[in-house]
């Protein structure tokens, strides 16, 4: 592949179809670096800022490549996004302009996990068996019409969002799926994707699948066949920096009451309260059908003929099982306390199950009845039959849980102290502040850097990892390119080149198992082309107080108030916690509000709705934590002012987090620098750059944290930033410094 090519399309054939296309330095950098790596077959971290145009910098080269792959099933590239809407963009805009401008046809398509589409079967088996909810069956009844007409199946596609309850009745699921003995299978919507897919030379999908499908081969499907994706050998992942949190999660083990319930509901419910009647087959049409429906109905009353034939035990050993699901929940729940999770160690002689233990023995026993009961129920049944297959699908949940709950009953805190089989073994309470929160009980390894290093980057032939946010170590910005391997970490000697921007990489390198592969390793910083230093004020109050200070919250609560009122709104708030975030709207709305100024706040609205508001409202301020440090696109007059109220430190009580840092110590390594430090120096830079979208964008970042002027780390953030101008004053000062910059 010849990158001078690729440098030369961009420059002559898609820069005609760019509305306001500048020529970007950085940019063409970007692709000499990832042609490189399909040409030698290497592993390459990007770091490249916002606006260097990084999308286009690796479609051409993978475009290129595809083209020249001669159909070979294997040869395939796999485009993961972190998000639906980047995913989306990719598919429905970025890779047509591309072959547009070529004047090259190649084929490529959107996959997406398989609950995103609709299964017929398990419609026509709902519509058997309606929802008593009215509202819900409403939406049956629309789903129903709906899926004469979409070609997709897709929920996306979908001209209402249906309850999540309904749609996961619906959607298609790998361990209920019949396969080549469904009477659906001509028209399935997953399986006409997956035909597609297995004929693409490129398949954009998001890491939630990626990581789905790299754990199943991980595990032992292998790298050679269809598993969730087809199989193929290189790999572009955008918004890299969330490599580790998407990997943790398909590389751990949960359940939770509400997935008990559901599975259980789908065996055997009782929808009503009264006498047990027998469900008996109606003609009519689904109204007809919903209306005589009785209140007991399931895949085993269906089996058996009605609840008069269905052995006894096995509505008892159902219920049991609820219930004991239920204890486990209400224990894990008094556990989690006001933080809202906790983990198993042991620091006492006390048993750290405590008040657990009795309620995960029942589970166990529950479960071993259901299964035992129900198996012997359905053993001589015709294993090809749907609903039989539908209920060992189910019966293998049930069997998985109850191993969790037996790792759960035998943990052993010493084993967190083993370097290399480490597992945290935790719980977390979900659902918010409804008055129904239930909790995920969750065994997830400590390091995921081998598993990835197996998975990922030893099993592909190339893997391209870009993003804003990838480097840690101090000011790399000029485009360099460095092999990232040392003799002392991984037991070979590559030498170093531009051993800097290398270092810059070692954190991410390192959490990810990007640094344990024996592979060669590309790296390059590439700069943001917006001019930062003309456009943008960074200000850190000299006077704010630090965040273990009683006069922290005071001083921050007025400060926002007082900063937003200054700019007449067009402000992103970000908090670390949600407490502190509450604490602050509670004080600044009201007066906010009666200047005319919108206050938006996480939880009030679904995210997706709060940021149409904030979007639509150039006064609006909105008040956010964790996910609105990223995915925050508000170019131009909607955000002129950035207020990070703290240093994005993760809590030292979070638990997997709690567990890497003490990991890091029982190495005899420094788990500050090594993990906390370095984490919320990626963060606080996807933090800052929510700021400036395009090159006309201008505003400023007011970070009212005082460790970053009095603390020795605090240079590590100022240095992972852009030059900007700056104010390190008392707060009255920095309103004037302010004041002057916007008017």
């Amino acid at each position: 592949m010849d990158a001078d090519l690729l440098c030369t399309a961009l420059e002559e054939d898609i820069a005609g179809k760019l509305q306001g296309y500048e020529r970007r330095d950085a940019q063409l950098d970007l692709i000499r670096l990832i042609v490189r790596s399909f040409n030698e077959d290497a592993v390459v971290a990007a770091e490249a800022g916002t606006g260097v145009g990084k999308s286009f910098a690796y479609l051409l080269p993978a475009v290129e490549f595809a083209l020249a792959r001669n159909k070979k099933a294997d040869e395939r590239i796999v485009i993961s996004t972190a998000t639906i809407t980047l995913q989306q963009q990719l598919y429905e805009k970025d890779i047509p302009l591309v072959l547009s401008a070529l004047g090259k046809n190649v084929k490529y398509v959107l996959v997406k996990g398989r609950g995103n589409y609709l299964c017929r079967r398990r419609l026509a088996d709902a519509l058997m068996e309606p929802p008593l909810d009215k509202s819900e069956y409403k939406e049956l009844c629309s789903i129903g019409e709906w899926s004469e007409q979409t070609k997709t199946g897709s929920r996306s596609d979908l001209f209402f969002l249906p309850s999540p309850s309904l749609w996961l009745r619906l959607c298609s699921e790998s361990d209920t799926c019949q396969g080549i003995h469904c009477a659906h299978l001509d028209h399935c919507f997953f399986m006409a994707l997956r035909k597609e897919a297995a004929d693409a030379g490129i398949l954009v999908v998001n890491h939630h699948l990626l990581f789905a499908d790299l754990a199943a081969r991980h595990e032992g499907a292998g790298y050679e066949s269809a598993v969730v994706l087809p199989p193929f050998t290189r790999v572009i992942i955008d918004e890299a920096h969330t490599i580790e949190d998407s990997a943790t999660s398909f590389f751990s083990k949960s359940w939770s009451r509400l997935g008990i319930n559901r599975s259980l509901s789908r065996l055997y419910r009782n929808t009503a309260p009264g006498g047990r009647k027998s469900v008996q087959r109606v003609k009519g049409s689904a109204a007809a059908r919903r209306k005589r429906r009785t209140a007991e109905t399931g895949l085993l009353l269906r089996l058996s003929g009605g609840f008069a034939a269905l052995p006894g035990g096995i509505p008892k050993v159902i219920s049991e099982l609820r219930d004991a699901a239920g204890a486990a929940d209400l224990a894990a729940l008094a556990l989690c306390g006001d933080e809202g999770f906790f983990r198993l160690k042991r620091e006492t002689d006390a048993d750290p199950l405590g008040i657990l233990r009795q309620p995960l023995e029942k589970m166990q026993r529950s479960i071993g009845a259901l299964v035992d009961q129900v198996s012997a129920m359905i053993k001589n049944a015709d294993e090809e039959d749907p609903a039989i297959r539908e209920i060992n699908a189910i019966l293998r949940r049930f069997t998985s849980v109850a191993e969790i709950c037996g790792s759960f009953l035998k943990f052993d805190p010493g084993i967190n102290k083993t370097a290399g089989n480490s597992e945290v073994f935790w719980f977390e309470r979900n659902g918010g502040y409804r008055d129904d929160p239930w909790v995920t009980f969750t065994i997830t390894p400590v390091s995921i850097a081998s598993l990835l290093k197996e998975a990922l980057f030893e099993a592909n032939k190339t893997v391209v990892c870009v993003s804003a946010t990838l480097s840690t170590g101090g000011p790399v910005y000029s485009a360099g390119i460095s092999d990232f391997t040392d003799e002392s970490s991984h037991g070979h000697s590559v030498e170093y080149n531009a051993e800097k921007a290398a270092a810059s990489f070692r954190f991410w390198a390192e959490r990810t198992g990007a640094a344990l592969a024996r592979r060669e390793f590309l790296c390059g910083v590439f700069p943001s082309p917006f001019p930062y230093d003309k456009r943008t004020l960074l200000a850190v109050p000299k006077d704010a107080p630090l965040p273990d200070s009683s006069d922290y919250r005071i001083f921050t609560n007025h400060a926002i108030t007082e900063l937003v009122r200054l700019t007449g709104g067009s402000a992103l708030v970000l908090f670390t916690s949600y407490q502190a975030l509450r604490s602050a709207f509670e004080e600044a709305a009201p007066v906010l509000e009666s200047e005319g100024i919108k206050c938006l706040k996480q939880g009030d609205d679904d995210r997706t709705r709060l940021l149409r508001q904030f979007l639509e409202d150039k006064t609006s301020v909105l008040f956010g934590t964790d996910s609105f440090w990223e995915g925050v696109d508000a170019p131009g007059e909607t955000l002129r002012l950035l207020i990070l109220c703290r240093l994005p430190f993760k809590t030292l009580k979070d638990p997997v987090f709690e567990a890497r840092r003490e990991y890091l110590e029982n190495l005899g390594r420094n788990s500050f620098t090594e993990l906390s430090l370095p984490d919320a120096v990626m963060k606080f830079k996807q933090g800052f750059g929510r700021l400036i979208r395009n090159s006309s964008d201008y505003g400023a970042v007011v970070v009212l944290d005082g460790r970053l002027l009095n603390k020795y780390y605090g240079s590590a953030f100022f240095e992972s930033l852009p030059e900007t101008k700056t104010s390190f004053k008392e707060f009255d000062k920095v309103l004037l410094d302010l004041e002057r910059f916007f008017y």
